[in-house]
């Protein structure tokens, strides 16, 4: 069993990762809402994508509703087509999607995925990649509500038993499809960082 520790940092924010669309389950948007107010509810501060539509918008209002904070990051380009969020506690506005995206990183301690598109597993994946290389220990979480994120999960298991990933690494993917539960598990201890390569003839030349 992989030996585990604390985040290295205490939580005080948390990425929320989600679709600009709601999706065609009323349950996706119902998992968003309570996601925000379990946030807010918590003292946990909210950094997200910074827009006013689909499932990021409904955390959002939901944060604010309870009287939490909310930090946005969007792009120049995504200004207009995802409609930025005009309340937020912050909203910051940077030129590309890599300096969006390693801003929300910077500003969390922890990281939540609700169902979203390629966007939402484009973030994912890369908070994941960055945890399992060591670059960071901050935990990660799906609500997977209805499901929604079995695919993954399975995709992950596979990827460990055809040799491809560690299984300490997959289990740095962890899920629940009640958002408080789901943020529990992000104060759950975290495997210690692995070397990500399975065997000597895997690592690269120097």
């Amino acid at each position: 069993m992989a030996t585990s520790v604390p985040p290295t940092v205490a939580i005080k924010r948390v990425a929320v990762y989600c679709g600009s669309s709601s999706g065609s389950r009323s349950a996706y948007l119902e998992a968003a809402i309570s996601t925000g107010r379990v946030l807010a509810q918590r003292g946990l501060e909210l950094v997200y994508g910074g827009g006013h539509v689909g499932l990021m918008g409904a955390v959002a209002d939901a944060v604010l509703s309870e009287g939490g904070v909310a930090h946005g990051v969007i792009t120049e380009a995504l200004l207009d087509a995802e409609v930025a969020h005009a309340g937020l506690t912050t909203l910051e506005v940077v030129p590309t999607m890599h300096q969006r995206k390693a801003r929300m990183a910077d500003l969390a301690d922890g990281f939540i995925a609700l169902p979203g598109g390629f966007g939402t597993l484009d973030e994912l994946c890369e908070v994941l990649t960055w945890t399992q290389l060591g670059i960071q220990r901050k935990p990660i979480a799906l609500v997977n509500v209805c499901g929604y994120w079995d695919p993954l999960l399975a995709m992950a298991a596979l990827a460990a038993t055809e040799g491809f990933m560690k299984g300490v690494h997959r289990d740095l993917l962890r899920s629940s499809a009640d958002p408080a539960e789901a943020i529990d598990l992000l104060f759950a201890p975290i495997p210690i960082p692995e070397p990500k390569w399975l065997n000597r003839r895997d690592r690269p030349e120097r």
